[in-house]
């Protein structure tokens, strides 16, 4: 494999007596799209909230290009190029597609905040604000307010506002949560084309969508990985089928640690 962009050393989290992320250890190479699936409760929320800093972890470390960054805040990872998006969309509704994007980058550049009327009138953040929307499809409906938008335009939206940032690591918590089947496969088409420009981090419960876009993958039971590899490997192993993928049900159930 070539060097790792994103790595993990011995990662545990506890909530209580919940063991979130068990010692883990994972490694992501620059580029592919690396897909965390498990059963619900198995912890992959908290892994991506220990790589995003929004998690503290109590022991273990994370290296993102060769740089230490376990202690670093969330702002200062995302400088350094990672970025995330949520289960749950936060977005500006009363504002348009654009100006959210915009926002976004106004953010992540650190300009002065005065909030959204400088973002609106400004080139330099509409510019790649809009880039971004039509990278995922959305240049059409950049005017539109987000509460005229449909469920699977605000999730590419949200994906738009991560990418406005110039991200090197993508990490996509359930990006087709919630989705039509059209819309679903709308998302899978839009993932596959950033396939190869950035490193994605995914985690998702729709395993048609994880197997036609993920590299490789790593599973996860009780915080513990139990698996990894390409897909192939993943979906024969007879531990993984017992523990997640033979799940008639598991697509559509969450709890606050999955």
């Amino acid at each position: 494999m070539a060097r790792s962009i994103l790595q993990t050393e011995s990662l545990t989290r506890r909530f209580g007596g919940v063991v979130a992320a068990d010692a883990i250890t994972l490694e992501i190479a620059p580029d592919e799209v690396h897909a965390v699936i498990g059963p619900n409760g198995a912890g992959k929320t908290t892994l991506i909230g220990l790589l995003s800093g929004e998690v503290v972890p109590q022991r273990g470390g994370i290296r993102f290009d060769g740089a230490d960054i376990t202690r670093l805040p969330v702002y200062r990872r995302s400088q350094l190029g990672l970025a995330r998006s949520f289960q749950i969309t936060s977005l500006f509704r009363e504002l348009t597609a654009l100006d959210n994007v915009a926002l976004a980058v106004q953010a992540h550049r650190g300009h002065s905040f005065r909030f959204w009327r400088d973002a609106r009138r400004e080139d330099e953040l509409r510019k790649p604000a809009f880039e971004a929307l039509a990278r995922i499809g959305l240049a059409e409906r950049a005017g539109v307010r987000v509460d005229k938008l449909s469920h699977g335009e605000c999730r590419q939206l949200e994906i738009a506002m991560a990418l406005a940032t110039e991200p090197r690591l993508l990490l996509l918590d359930e990006p087709m949560a919630g989705m039509a089947p059209d819309e679903s496969a709308r998302m899978v088409q839009i993932l596959r084309r950033l396939k190869g420009s950035m490193t994605i981090l995914l985690i998702e419960h729709d395993m048609d969508a994880v197997f036609a876009l993920a590299d490789r993958l790593t599973v996860l039971v009780y915080g513990r990985i139990i698996a990894g590899g390409p897909p192939e490997a993943i979906r024969a192993d007879p531990a993984v089928r017992q523990a997640y993928l033979g799940e008639k049900d598991g697509g559509d159930r969450r709890d606050r640690h999955g």
